[in-house]
């Protein structure tokens, strides 16, 4: 098999190169196309070559091959969990952090995790022994990415219920597909290689058709295809010009299907290589004193899940919409604008000149591209099968630009940091980061900038983050601070704590470099690695050396190109 020790070599010379954990995932479009398989084979041949490598879970459904496969390797004891009075088995995870070893087969990636296990999903568990700089290849079926939940619905009439965020597999520092043409997987399934006897017929029957398996197999190969734009053009292009190419998906409280349309965005976002928003503008009539408690539960898990599937989510307070939008989609550089069907306007209020949401932003938005999905709720029925139709980009996009990696440590030193050992006012907050960002003569109109932003809309998120910002008329450079908040920011209006405040202030004529700041430090800020090490931190010092740190050992894409096959 040399193809398949070309892939061993490529991986084997990344883990030791690196000082962080790599992560290498074997995707598939269905069970028994042979992932679990091509692992553990890349298993034995990374041991051969002197690597210490353990199995951390591997299952293998009965399968004798894979099974056999498991010899020679050593397995990692799994941990036995007590759920309502049966003895459930899940991934050791903390045995695994102190075994240590350089290499940790895990299967299943998108797997949910008993309740009371160290964390929900496994996924989870393999950031975590990556944070702990452990490598780690694991296999995975495109069906469980997120945003791909409403189109596999529709291609394979399947609801998939354990699902993980898109940008759990954009930062695989590998991804192999593992192809088989549905003839032959539905040979291995009547061989008796995929499941056990009595499933065979059913699974021919249903999800095992040429029609669903097909379908399958080509979101696969475009989510490859995806994921190879993706890196290709990972460095932004800073040439100076100003053209809107973010995406902004607009949300309603009471939108009849908002996880349709933000998988789209997602969707979008991703195959356009672009940034992307999910803004609610909540009017007076939607105050949180106005609406039930079931809209707010609603509300709150459709911005929950923006945020799962990638999305800086903004919160806005105005009168009108339209204007609100519009604003927003000028102040962050918006080239799209996603938006659900509207409910009809009766025909008296059309009479005196009502207009619904969209046609005005067709009227009113200028360069901006409208995409209205249908988001009105289906009557029950078999699911059509259609093909996923993304709006290609406005402009064919530019070749990369050689340009310095773009970092937090080019923009944040030690003066700029600051860390509170108790609970701290929001007030206290961003005028202690105005003055650590800001020269003396410049405070006061930074301070009253950033208020202003915030009273536009909140930018104390509930995923324990806060990204206060604004621009500043006159500033040649951006100016960036940072404050870790041990006790939180009572006054917040979050769930969780807030426990990272990042303030950046940008010059007014150059809108682009805001974008890019807010998307840089959003993107840090979740990386489960350097949270950890930021915890720990006892000083600003100290703060400052781990996110050097963490930013120089992570390969840029100049410095340390991906290797992805398919």
């Amino acid at each position: 098999m040399p193809m398949a020790n070309d892939r061993a070599d490529a991986f084997l010379r990344m883990i030791r190169r690196s000082q962080r954990g790599g992560f290498k995932v074997y995707l598939g479009y269905a069970a028994g196309v042979g992932k679990t398989w091509q692992m553990l084979q890349e298993g034995h041949k990374l041991k051969e070559d002197g690597i210490d490598v353990v199995i951390g879970l591997v299952e293998t459904h009965g399968r004798a091959d894979t099974a056999k496969l498991i010899e020679g390797l050593e397995v990692i004891p799994r941990r036995s969990q007590l759920y309502r009075g049966i003895a459930m088995e899940e991934m050791g995870v903390d045995a695994l952090l102190r075994r240590k070893p350089q290499v940790a087969l895990v299967d299943e990636l998108a797997h949910t995790n008993v309740p009371g296990s160290r964390n929900a999903k496994r996924y989870e568990d393999v950031q975590d022994l990556l944070a702990a700089g452990i490598h780690v290849i694991t296999t995975m079926n495109v069906q469980h990415l997120e945003s791909l939940y409403d189109t596999v619905e529709r291609a394979a009439g399947v609801k998939v219920r354990e699902r993980l965020p898109d940008n759990v597999l954009a930062e695989a520092d590998q991804i192999v597909n593992v192809d088989l043409t549905p003839e032959d997987l539905q040979e291995r399934l009547r061989e008796g290689k995929v499941y056990p006897t009595e499933r065979i017929g059913t699974a021919l029957s249903n999800f095992f058709t040429v029609p669903h398996l097909e379908n399958l197999r080509e979101l696969t190969l475009r989510e490859m295809a995806a994921q190879i734009d993706l890196r290709r053009h990972e460095t932004p292009v800073d040439d100076g010009t100003l053209t809107p190419d973010q995406i902004m998906v607009c949300l309603s409280s009471r939108g009849p299907n908002s996880e349709k349309l933000l998988r789209y965005a997602s969707r979008l976002a991703g195959k356009l290589n672009r940034n992307w928003y999910a803004v609610y503008v909540q009017t007076p009539a939607e105050e949180a004193t106005v609406i039930d408690s079931k809209t707010q539960r609603l509300l709150s898990g459709t911005m929950t899940l923006a945020k799962e599937l990638g999305a800086m989510v903004f919160t806005y307070k105005g009168e009108d919409i339209v204007a609100t939008v519009l604003r927003f989609a000028h102040e962050y550089r918006v080239g799209h604008i996603v938006l659900g069907s509207p409910a009809p306007i009766p025909f008296w209020k059309r009479i005196i000149g009502r207009r619904s949401i969209p046609e005005r932003l067709m009227e009113e938005a200028r360069g901006m591209t409208i995409v209205i999905l249908d988001t009105r709720l289906q009557e029950p029925g078999p699911p059509p099968v259609v093909r996923e139709e993304i709006p290609p980009p406005a402009v064919a996009p530019r070749p990369p630009a050689e340009e310095p990696p773009f970092l937090l440590g080019s923009f944040l030193n030690e003066d700029g940091i600051v860390l509170w050992g108790e609970p701290v006012d929001k007030n206290t907050v961003l005028e202690r980061l105005v003055r650590s960002a800001c020269p003396d003569g410049l405070q006061n109109e930074a301070l009253q900038a950033v208020r202003a932003r915030e009273a536009q809309g909140s930018t104390f998120f509930n995923e324990g983050v806060a990204f206060p910002h604004a621009r500043l008329a006159g500033l040649t450079r951006p100016l960036v601070a940072l404050g870790l908040t041990r006790g939180g920011v009572p006054d917040a209006a979050v769930e969780k704590p807030v426990e990272y405040v990042f303030l950046s202030l940008s010059p007014l004529e150059n809108p682009e470099i805001q974008v890019r700041i807010l998307a840089l430090a959003a993107r840090t800020l979740r990386n489960r690695q350097l949270s950890q090490a930021l915890r720990a931190a006892a000083e600003a010092r100290e703060v400052h050396l781990a996110l050097k740190s963490w930013e120089e050992s992570s390969p840029s894409p100049k410095a340390a190109p991906l290797n992805i096959f398919h």
